[in-house]
């Protein structure tokens, strides 16, 4: 009896802690983990009152933002990699996290080194093929992670479910019809970590990129000039041109594209000898919060990014406010800032280009190529325009989900002379950024 009367306390102790955290202490406001902004308390209206909104507002609220969140689920992550470690300890290091219906996935298969890159407007991409490593560990949320700490790589798996690429192949096609010549079309789709590192004991969980790649560069017009990255990258596949803990490319590889559409575009071509190289250490991105795997987080990398050296450039932001749906809300006046942002925490690391996404940004150089350069991209086109400042007298910026304005009267208002489309491959084939770019057209 005494024993079931301690077990009874200690719980009873236990439960009284948790709703004095819960209750009393600070609620969280910001997840380094899901690299995102939680819950705020909800706003209280007659609507949302008699609705019933308001209380299942407050509901998603506190379970969003409890305190110490990150702590928890942290400790809930090793929690879980003990148990596979001790239940499972023999079972191959391969593990995989499927993905809920809802979710986006991004990508996968894999390459080797290849001599060649594409100039100009080439249509025929080659494919990679070579040896990646041989165990993986498949998580949730379509995750696969290969190897351990501290050198685990997590991928996303891709799956072309919606076929968006023809879709977004048409709207390619539709922008040189409304610039014709005047202004030049680029269209760069960038392939993912997975296609070059997916282990084969993994390839049943995600399909391969070049198929889609191929069949999306033959829709095209021959007109628009595509900017081949898939052998570019390919061919440094023993770089870190990907980042090992987040879905984007590293700037490195980001890199090996500017200078690829450099080449193509027939402008002056960066050479990474005249940038110069800063490092944020003990990096772990967004795939540790796909992941939920504690192997992520305990495999840390150096975030690697490069700056122009010796040219002068100036950068003006327009700031989008959002609301808790990320919607847009507001814009903000123009107002000056840098485009290389220093971050709080390692852990915002990419956010170094521009601060965030929610900014039409533009960048003055001091380049006499008389030529100015408009980016429409996703967050993986981020780390490119850095590159390009000496080989562009003007370089905006624009977020597929962040544009208000009809995109030819913006391309008319500031002389823009070059379009250059740059986004993932697993976003092209989501159809979102294609049915973003043919509003733009219409706004």
């Amino acid at each position: 009896m005494r024993k079931d009367k301690a077990l009874v306390i200690v719980v009873a102790l236990l439960m009284a802690a948790f709703v004095l955290v819960f209750w009393f202490f600070p609620r969280s406001t910001y997840s380094e983990l899901e690299k995102r902004e939680l819950r705020q308390f909800p706003k209280l209206s007659w609507q949302s009152l008699c609705n019933g909104s308001f209380t299942s507002d407050v509901s998603n609220w506190f379970s969003d933002s409890e305190p110490f969140r990150d702590v928890f689920m942290t400790n809930s992550m090793r929690l879980k990699s003990w148990m596979a470690m001790r239940w499972h300890a023999a079972e191959e290091q391969v593990t995989y996290h499927a993905p809920a219906p809802e979710e986006v996935t991004e990508v996968a298969e894999e390459v080797v080194a290849s001599p060649q890159a594409a100039v100009g407007n080439q249509r025929v991409i080659q494919a990679f093929h070579g040896e990646a490593p041989a165990q993986a560990k498949m998580e949730n949320s379509g995750v696969i992670v290969l190897g351990s700490a501290p050198t685990a790589r997590a991928l996303m798996a891709f799956k072309n479910k919606k076929g968006g690429e023809k879709g977004f192949a048409k709207v390619v096609n539709s922008y040189q019809e409304v610039f014709g010549p005047e202004v030049g079309v680029y269209c760069m789709v960038i392939p993912t970590a997975t296609e070059f590192y997916c282990p084969e004991s993994a390839r049943s969980c995600s399909e391969s990129e070049f198929p889609v790649l191929t069949e999306l560069y033959a829709q095209i017009d021959s007109a628009v000039h595509v900017v081949d990255v898939y052998m570019v990258l390919g061919s440094h596949v023993d770089e870190d041109i990907f980042l090992r803990t987040d879905h984007h490319w590293s700037p490195l590889g980001a890199y090996y594209a500017a200078r690829q559409f450099a080449m193509v575009a027939g402008v002056k071509v960066p050479e990474l000898v005249d940038f110069d190289a800063h490092t944020i250490p003990g990096y772990v991105g967004s795939m540790y919060g796909f992941s939920k795997d504690i192997i992520v987080k305990k495999s840390p990398e150096d975030f690697v990014y490069y700056t122009p050296r010796d040219v002068d450039y100036s950068t003006t932001y327009r700031v989008y406010s959002l609301d808790k749906d990320y919607r847009i809300t507001g814009e903000g006046k123009p107002r000056q800032g840098d485009f290389f942002v220093t971050v709080s925490s390692a852990a915002s690391a990419y956010c170094t280009f521009m601060g965030s996404d929610a900014r039409i940004t533009k960048v003055k150089t001091d380049a006499d190529s008389h030529r100015r350069l408009l980016v429409m991209k996703d967050s993986f086109g981020n780390a490119i325009p850095g590159y390009l400042f000496d080989s562009f007298e003007e370089v905006h910026v624009v977020d597929f989900r962040y544009f208000t304005y009809n995109v030819k009267d913006y391309v008319a208002e500031n002389g823009i002379t070059d379009i250059l489309m740059a986004n993932n491959i697993s976003q092209v084939c989501s159809g979102a950024i294609g049915a973003a770019y043919k509003q733009f057209l219409r706004n």
